[in-house]
Parts: C-alpha cells; structure tokens; sequence
C-alpha cells in the first residue's frame, strides 16, 4: 500500500476499509487465505460465512487486536500494523464478547473510553445523553456494570463505540441479546452513520437482518473470500430469484461439520 505524506494509504478519501492479500495462520490451521476486498466511505458492509469461516479473525486484525500471517489492513486510509494509534482513533469496534470493567458504572465506562480518546467531558455528556436516551440506559447510568443484563451490557458498549464518532464502525454480531427495539434502534444507527459517510463492516448471522440493511455483502467460506457484491447480483450469479438464507446455503455447500470443527474464527 502506497501512502501519501501524511501517512494515509492512497485511495484512503475513497475507501473506509482496505485489505490486501490478509492471510493468517495458526500453525498448520489457515484461518484466513489471502483475503482482499475494500469497503467504501458511506458504505454497509456485510461479512457472511458459516461458524469458523474466519469472519473474526478477519475483524480481530482490522481492530488491531491480531498481526497477519501475511498482507496489509488499513482503515480510514491508515495502515492497521504500521499506524496503529491513528487507525484505533478511527475505529468504533463493538466485538461479539466484550470486555467490560464490572465495579465502573456505566456512566464511569463511558467516560473512562471518552478521556482516552480526549474528548472533552461537555462533549462526552452531551454524547451519552444522546445514546443512553436512545436505547434506555440513563436510569441505569450509575449502576455498577456487574449488576447489567446481557442486553444493557450490549447498548453500553455500542453506546461507547459510537462515543468518538469514528470514521469506520466494526461490528461482530450485534444484536445478540438485544430485543426488538433495541435491535431496531441499532440498525438505524448504523444506518445513519453511512448516511454521514462512515463505513460500517458487520459481521452477522441473521441473513434476512443482512439482506434488508446492507449494501453490499461478502460470503467467506473455509478462509477463502467466496463472493463480494450486492444480493440482486449473487441472485443473477447463480440464477435463483431466491432469499439470502437459500442463495448464501447453496454457495456454501458442504462440509459444514467438518468446517466447524475446524476452529476458525
């Protein structure tokens, strides 16, 4: 990846995410193989693929939370390996099991997350207002963290993510735990970040959830990037005029049992 004087990589103003030739591996296991695929400003991306495909893995090492075996990340045009400090600026990363400090309340967390990204308190009061109001927690705002249900848990740590107004918002299955509302009120959420011309990269498993809110969609399948485009294109692939869940169930075909057992991420 070429970079311009400021450390971007080049194409950064157009493309939220970039992958390049991403492989991991974990001794004899490949999890990953050679993915690359790029992710647009003002975009929702949707990452698919059975259990153990390598969906996390793949949004562990964009949140910088792994090295690649071989290739490059960059979000927001910052290289994820070489600027890791300027690509976590850019980055809400809300993971599908996070790690919470249970005697903070809620209200502390969220501003702990606000001081280390130097958000002045004013702002970040204002902020948490906001998302707190909208998915009900201010009367459990100073209540201990260890005292929350899954669900409040969920909505502190969108909430949090959000805090910063990254550039790029990386999610790993979101909605579970969340009830309808909730789940309602996350998705126009990421709605309206693309709206603001943010890019959201989702990984999740309700395939209708996928079809209704995505713009474009990618299939990984047994580490190997299997397709990336829009749905009304995967249907003329492989001429069904079906839903998600049929056209995603014949690309990926076989081997499930043994793909599980597997232990990719």
């Amino acid at each position: 990846m070429q970079t311009d004087g400021n450390g971007r990589t080049a194409g950064g103003d157009e493309w939220g995410i970039v992958i390049e030739g991403f492989t991991k591996r974990y001794e004899d296991l490949v999890a990953v193989d050679e993915l690359t695929l790029r992710v647009r400003r003002g975009e929702l991306f949707t990452f698919l693929g059975p259990n153990g495909a390598g969906k996390t893995t793949t949004i562990k090492a964009l949140a910088g939370l792994i090295r690649p075996t071989a290739g490059r990340l960059a979000v927001a045009g910052f290289d994820v390996q070489r600027d890791p400090v300027e690509a976590k600026r850019r980055i809400g990363f809300i993971p599908d099991h996070p790690y919470l400090y249970e005697k903070l309340s809620g209200a502390d967390f969220f501003h702990f997350v606000g001081d280390l990204f130097s958000i002045p308190r004013e702002v970040q009061e204002e902020r948490m207002r906001h998302y707190f109001g909208l998915f009900g927690l201010m009367p459990a705002a100073d209540k201990l963290i260890e005292n929350y249900s899954h669900g409040m848990r969920q909505k502190l740590v969108v909430s949090v993510a959000l805090m910063h107004d990254p550039e790029v918002l990386i999610v790993d299955e979101p909605l579970v735990g969340l009830d309808p509302r909730s789940s309602r009120t996350l998705k126009d959420l990421m709605r309206e970040q693309v709206g603001a011309g943010k890019t959201v990269f989702l990984s999740l498993h309700q395939l209708p959830v996928a079809e209704e809110i995505s713009d474009r969609i990618g299939i990984i399948h047994k580490g190997r990037l299997l397709y990336v485009g829009t749905v009304e294109e995967l249907r003329a692939r492989l001429h069904r005029a079906a839903d998600l869940e049929d056209l995603f169930l014949e690309l990926t075909a076989g081997d499930d049992e043994e793909e599980a057992a597997t232990g990719r991420g």
